[in-house]
């Protein structure tokens, strides 16, 4: 995958973490045509996205085609302090990964 293919920021409201994920990933759903090539487009997206506070993990999504391009996740959790480190894995129907580390703000 391309360079810096997550971006992750994590930031502490309260007594609650609020962390934001930007993943670069082609998403394509295999019912598209290359318009060169009048061929379908073989299905690439992300099947699973992980995200741990610490080891520990916080969330586990399950993704299908249905999933736009470069998606966006955001979600918030308790449980952490400013300092710990989060961070999310992303799987894909082709065998690729991705992930990225970052310190909760």
């Amino acid at each position: 995958m391309a360079k810096k293919s997550i971006r992750i920021r994590a930031k502490m409201k309260g007594n609650v973490t609020e962390v934001k994920a930007l993943m670069s990933h082609a998403m394509e759903t295999g019912l598209r045509k290359d318009k060169k090539t009048d061929k379908k487009i073989p299905a690439h997206f992300i099947q699973e996205v992980k995200c741990e506070h610490n080891g520990k993990q916080v969330l586990l999504a399950e993704w299908g085609v249905a999933v736009s391009k470069d998606p966006y996740l955001s979600f918030k959790f308790s449980g952490a302090n400013k300092g710990d480190k989060i961070s999310i894995s992303w799987y894909d129907n082709m065998g690729k990964s991705a992930s990225a580390e970052s310190t909760i703000k």
